[in-house]
């Protein structure tokens, strides 16, 4: 499929990259050149330096013949008149990134209508709904919803002295009586796809699938079920900050947000109001933090536009006894830093709105077939899960699983059928008219009928 994504910055990039991988013609369109040869240089695009909103440059990037068009550039204003202008010229469909929260809090409808975009995404709102999923359940290190959250994706990292060290997924079943599947398993470098006979390890993060009560259930018995957060510390007064804020006050839980740019200490408190406890002063000095009450908050989430700064001043909240710790990190190299140093809840801002284009491209490509409905990457980007939406083509229709023959790294970790929860066993079919989530390692997936050998 032939995509043109206007915009090479770090969200840009990720993009880019992540659809080259899935095997679409790209090309780039940045008006810096430096951004343009860099992104040419990594990746195998073609690239054009100039003005997305300038009919020459789209039209030399070839725009009347596209599918899609990305506008990911630093201007809201600027991406949603280059899609304005693409949509005219002929793309076919049309996303923008859009992240002012006056126009997602008033205007966004009305503006997506009157402008032809199939979606917009905002980088800093999905991100605080991440941070927010994994605050309501501190248990996990990530948490992923499917079916309008009637079935959650938990991946836990399983401690030095876990129970389940040593312990194979069969046995594991038999001991903890819950409706739950161990879907995915990363030690180290590798991903599995696990068998009842998969040993788990100590220091394996594990991909748990089931209905949100049965992962409650399950954490009891395991003994690592954490109370949600009721007070929560903010380290950076960002977009970000903003958005979770705004979800943490309207549950209840109490917040505090440290900023050392006073005018911007103004403009959060403002927006928020009274409700958030808005502290001027450098988040990275322990003093200020102590005196701020960073020991007795449930959880601290690190926001600023820093890595480093990031991953201190959480390596500090670990060690005054802070229940839940999350880190906010843009590069990759970093990512892989503060996993060994210890810090496992990591969100990763650009790979979160990759993941919704990849989706959003494998869904156009098939959208007459079994649609990919929902696609996340998992434990570190090593396996996906994706939901599809079982339609008429689907040949596979009423034959037990345990009848069918998968491809390698396969798994059906659940069903949705109306309201019910199927985590499936190998007498279970699948219905026309189902939602199935599938959950893949090593392998590329656009629609449910990949996944027959």
């Amino acid at each position: 499929m032939k995509i043109v994504v206007s915009g090479c910055g770090k969200i840009g990039f990720e993009i880019i990259k992540n659809l080259v991988s899935e095997g679409h013609d790209v090309i780039a369109v940045d008006n810096n050149s430096v951004a343009i040869e860099e992104i040419t240089n990594v990746c195998d695009v073609m690239g054009v330096t100039g003005n997305s909103a300038d009919c020459e440059t789209l039209a030399e990037a070839g725009i009347s013949d596209a599918q899609l068009f990305v506008a990911v550039t630093g201007s809201d204003e600027m991406n949603m008149l280059s899609c304005y202008i693409a949509k005219k010229m002929g793309a076919e469909h049309t996303i923008a990134r859009i992240r002012n929260p006056e126009y997602n809090d008033n205007s966004l409808s009305f503006m997506r209508q009157q402008l032809g975009l199939s979606i917009s995404i905002n980088p800093e709102l999905l991100t605080a709904k991440e941070i927010f999923n994994v605050l309501k359940f501190p248990s996990a290190v990530k948490v992923e919803n499917f079916s309008k959250r009637n079935i959650e994706l938990v991946e836990i990292k399983l401690s030095m002295d876990s129970e389940l060290d040593g312990v194979t997924v069969s046995k594991m079943r038999d001991k903890y009586k819950a409706e739950y599947l161990v879907c995915a398993v990363t030690r180290g470098e590798e991903s599995f796809i696990p068998d009842g006979n998969f040993t788990l390890k100590a220091g394996d993060k594990i991909g748990i699938i089931a209905a949100p009560n049965e992962i409650q259930k399950l954490l009891k018995m395991l003994g690592v079920l954490r109370k949600q957060a009721s007070s929560v510390m903010i380290l950076g007064a960002s977009k970000t900050a903003y958005y979770l804020a705004k979800m943490l006050l309207s549950a209840g839980i109490d917040v505090k947000i440290i900023e050392k740019n006073a005018a911007r200490c103004e403009e959060v408190s403002t927006e928020l109001g009274d409700k958030a406890v808005i502290i001027h002063g450098d988040g990275a000095e322990q003093e200020l933090l102590l005196e701020e009450g960073i020991r007795s908050v449930d959880s601290f989430v690190a926001l600023t536009g820093m890595d480093e700064e990031n991953i201190i001043v959480s390596l500090f909240a670990a060690t005054q006894g802070v229940q839940k710790v999350i880190t906010k990190i843009n590069r990759e190299e970093m990512c892989v830093l503060a996993n060994k140093l210890g810090l496992d809840s990591i969100i990763v801002p650009k790979s979160v709105n990759a993941d919704i284009l990849v989706r959003y491209a494998r869904a156009l490509e098939n959208s007459m077939g079994s649609n990919v409905e929902t696609l996340y990457k998992i434990l570190d980007g090593k396996a996906e899960a994706l939901e599809f939406n079982v339609r008429s083509d689907f040949t596979q229709v009423d034959i037990p699983l345990k009848n069918m023959r998968f491809k390698s790294n396969i798994l059906i970790a659940g069903i949705m059928r109306g309201r019910k929860t199927i985590i499936p066993s190998g007498d279970e079919v699948i219905k026309l008219n189902d939602r199935v989530i599938i959950v893949a390692a090593h392998q590329r997936l656009n629609d449910l009928s990949d996944i027959i050998k």
